[in-house]
């Protein structure tokens, strides 16, 4: 999927923040770091003991900065960054929509690392929402990694997918999921799965119909996704499932799964891409086992 070129993006209030990188792309990341890295996109759990962790020291401005250049359709096809502002406009005004009375979480895309009440964010924990904040925390060099060491597409629908996905996660917030569902330990059919598997859903709900939110002007904000690019939504989701990422290890053991399986998240993420919000409420009533496919 990508952003129509006319679209005005020129409203997005992404911020950036962050010091020097965390971890970089490339070569001599062992087995463990791996799974920390595939593993911390959801959790938002510092991981970064894991693989180095990120550097101490020096300050920050408390906001960030705004981020520049990021006016338009054709900036965020152009730019990772961009595209994360992009992304930005286009949920809020999907949830503006959808959700009365929705407040919009602030996007803070990280440079590095930066400390947040939830931990330190960085591209070792990846992508996560900070509930007492109502903020999301996104180092798009995340998307790198996910290429580069476990052979992920992770193009331009995918990485939507994955903030979309966290956006799902401040909805939860907002109706009041996460006090109803509270944790109740691990497995597949624990609420900590029902909770990443319908904040799925609601990724694909919004992808599914991303293309009837418009500017002032009347233009789509996104363009109609190709089947290709269908795939590669699914392919993330694949990659970020409990199974996938525990055979990496050699050992695949259902009774800690804190986010679902690869095929669990690909129909959930289906389910709202092909049937809209109302079919993710599904997510807390259905038994367990018929939350696979």
């Amino acid at each position: 999927m990508t952003f129509n070129p006319d679209a005005d993006l020129s409203r997005n209030t992404t911020r950036r923040r962050g010091r020097t990188a965390a971890i970089a792309g490339g070569s001599g990341v062992g087995v463990l770091a791996l799974l920390a890295l595939i593993a911390g996109p959801l959790l938002g759990i510092d991981l970064s003991g894991l693989v180095g962790g990120a550097p101490g020291g020096g300050s920050e401005p408390a906001g960030g900065s705004a981020i520049e250049n990021c006016d338009s359709g054709a900036d965020a096809n152009a730019n990772v960054d961009c595209r994360m502002a992009g992304a930005q406009v286009a949920l809020d005004a999907f949830w503006d929509d959808n959700v009365g009375g929705y407040q919009a979480p602030q996007l803070i895309v990280v440079d590095g690392a930066t400390s947040t009440q939830c931990g330190t964010a960085s591209n070792a924990v990846g992508p996560f929402y900070c509930p007492p904040e109502e903020t999301v925390y996104i180092d798009p060099t995340f998307f790198q990694l996910m290429q580069q060491q476990f052979g992920a597409s992770a193009g331009n629908l995918a990485q939507l997918y994955i903030v979309g996905h966290e956006w799902g996660h401040h909805i939860q917030n907002l109706l009041g999921a996460m006090e109803r569902y509270p944790n109740n330990g691990t497995g597949p059919g624990s609420n900590g799965v029902r909770m990443e598997l319908q904040a799925d859903c609601y990724a694909g709900g919004w992808l599914g119909r991303a293309t009837e939110q418009t500017d002032a002007d009347g233009d789509p904000y996104l363009e109609k996704p190709t089947e290709e690019q269908i795939r590669d939504a699914l392919n993330a989701a694949s990659t970020v499932g409990d199974d996938h990422i525990q055979e990496q290890s050699g050992q695949v053991n259902p009774e800690t799964w804190t986010h679902g399986s690869s095929e669990q998240r690909q129909r959930w993420f289906a389910e709202g891409y092909q049937n809209g919000l109302d079919a993710c409420g599904q997510v807390f009533t259905l038994p367990a086992d018929q939350l696979d496919p």
